[in-house]
């Protein structure tokens, strides 16, 4: 039998980069990209972020689960706001660990939970269909550039 903590690290595959956005205020639309920098502060052209939540990702299959609780199909990227959207990997299980992305490392440090703002989003439901799919956050540990089809991995 294999002890817990060799299980928790282990990942059958990388996840894979498919969208970038940014928002480049509050209230503003979210602007997709094919290709950005990660700085210090998080995507380069987003929103004054810092430190532990400087930039945003969510895992792509919730989009599909987050529209299922809504009765429709996947919801777009750009309505729950996140940076990055991941496909193929366990956002959740990475928790606390160093990843890499492109050219930059990031370290997964909690739950993104969702706002307010999701209700008047999705309509009626909207926070109740993104709660425990919201996402991650994630602090900077090395800049570099990102572009759609980048592989995310732990680093161990």
């Amino acid at each position: 039998m294999r002890p817990l903590a060799e299980l928790i690290r282990r990942n059958a595959h990388p996840g894979r980069l498919v969208w970038i956005g940014l928002r480049p205020d509050r209230r503003a639309a979210m602007e997709a990209l094919a290709a950005g920098r990660i700085g210090p502060g998080g995507l380069e052209g987003d929103r004054a972020r810092k430190g532990k939540r400087a930039v945003t990702l969510v895992q792509a299959e919730h989009l599909a689960v987050i529209g299922a609780f809504l009765g429709r199909g996947p919801v777009a990227p750009e309505v729950l706001r996140r940076n990055l959207v991941i496909a193929g990997i366990n956002l959740v299980g990475l928790r606390g660990r160093a990843v890499g992305l492109g050219g930059a490392v990031l370290r997964i440090t909690g739950p993104c939970a969702p706002c307010s703002g999701m209700e008047d989003a999705l309509g009626a439901g909207g926070y109740a269909a993104v709660r425990g799919h919201g996402g991650m956050t994630a602090e900077v540990l090395a800049p570099g550039p990102v572009a759609i089809g980048d592989m995310l991995q732990p680093i161990d």
